[in-house]
């Protein structure tokens, strides 16, 4: 299989030849500034340039979002009012959505089967969020929740402005809206507030992209358990990274949620402790892995106290257990090929 064919097998829960060996976010610059100290080559620093230095299959990905004003500090507000939000408001959405000479040379080698193309776009929690600040986005779905709904139709407008473009030029594989809606405990907000401010916003989005066959996954860090269901009725597809540390387990959300699909999930914190270790986590997602829809990758960057050496094994146990997931994979579909054929007799 090429790496496209390998993506669409995983998440359509077909038969694969392995899994793919995939990084869906950037290293940190800190990790990357130990490597550089311990052996990685100084040329290479680009995202990109590191998939084809450690062998990981090519997931191209391009972020299209807002031109948010800086806040005077993470976290911050950058307005406080509806009169404020209208005055920024002709700054915030670019006329030209893309850059259609990158998307065009993505474009030709994904049509050869060499990568995988993918889109982020912000999602309605995260949006507001950017602009009112953490605490006060938290008060406004209480105290401003005209100005929620004014923000995300706006938001909406331009992301399906955006799918058209991109979608003028080839077909993703799969987006994923940036929402980090939850923390380690659940949701930051109520089903019933994820009903009212991102339901209907997503529900305008969501047909387009399925007419065109792009998987739509949400983005979001933090115990996802809870607002899984809520993403599902949604018509959201897919989850990512699934944090480990924040209690979420792979195997119960597949029990619970069979069609949805998911990427990441392997305990960083594991990456530094050896191959024991790692072993132990490879295997305690084998078995879902298996049987298609998931794909594992690091359940966010990969932390600075991660060695060179120790990411070096990291990349050769995974090696070792895609191959295995992909056997495994095979024989489950010969085993469940031979009882048709003798049920049919």
């Amino acid at each position: 299989m090429n790496t496209r064919e390998r993506f669409q097998a995983v998440m359509k829960f077909q038969p694969f030849d392995r899994l793919p060996l995939v990084e869906w976010a950037s290293w940190w610059s800190q990790t990357l500034d130990r490597w550089h100290s311990e052996g990685l080559p100084a040329n290479v620093t680009d995202r990109y340039d590191l998939y084809q230095h450690f062998g990981l299959d090519i997931y191209w990905q391009d972020w299209i979002a807002p031109r948010i004003p800086p806040a005077p500090v993470h976290g911050a507000s950058v307005i406080q009012s509806v009169d404020e939000y209208r005055k920024i408001r002709t700054t915030l959405f670019p006329e030209h959505t893309i850059d259609k000479q990158r998307w065009e040379t993505w474009a030709a080698v994904q049509q050869r089967g060499n990568a995988v193309l993918w889109f982020t776009l912000n999602g309605f929690f995260w949006f507001p969020r950017q602009l009112l600040g953490i605490e006060p986005h938290l008060y406004s779905f209480y105290d401003q929740p005209e100005l929620l709904h004014e923000m995300n139709t706006d938001l909406a407008k331009w992301n399906l402005r955006i799918i058209e473009d991109i979608c003028s030029v080839c077909t993703p594989d799969f987006m994923t809206f940036a929402e980090d809606l939850s923390y380690n405990n659940g949701p930051m907000l109520s089903q019933v507030q994820f009903d009212e401010f991102l339901k209907p916003y997503y529900a305008q989005l969501i047909p387009l992209l399925k007419r065109h066959n792009i998987i739509p996954i949400v983005d979001s860090d933090g115990d996802v358990t809870m607002p899984a269901p809520w993403f599902e009725a949604a018509g959201i597809e897919g989850i990512l990274p699934l944090e480990r540390q924040a209690g979420v387990d792979i195997a119960k959300l597949r029990t619970e949620y069979p069609h949805l699909k998911f990427i990441g999930h392997f305990d960083k914190l594991t990456m530094h402790r050896g191959e024991a270790a790692m072993r132990t986590e490879f295997e305690r997602l084998l078995p879902t892995a298996v049987a298609g829809g998931f794909l594992i990758s690091c359940d966010h960057q990969t932390p600075p106290g991660v060695s060179y050496q120790d990411y070096q094994l990291y990349l050769k146990l995974f090696h070792e257990y895609a191959t295995e997931a992909g056997r495994q994979s095979q024989l489950r579909a010969s085993s469940g090929n031979h009882r048709a054929s003798r049920a049919i007799r």
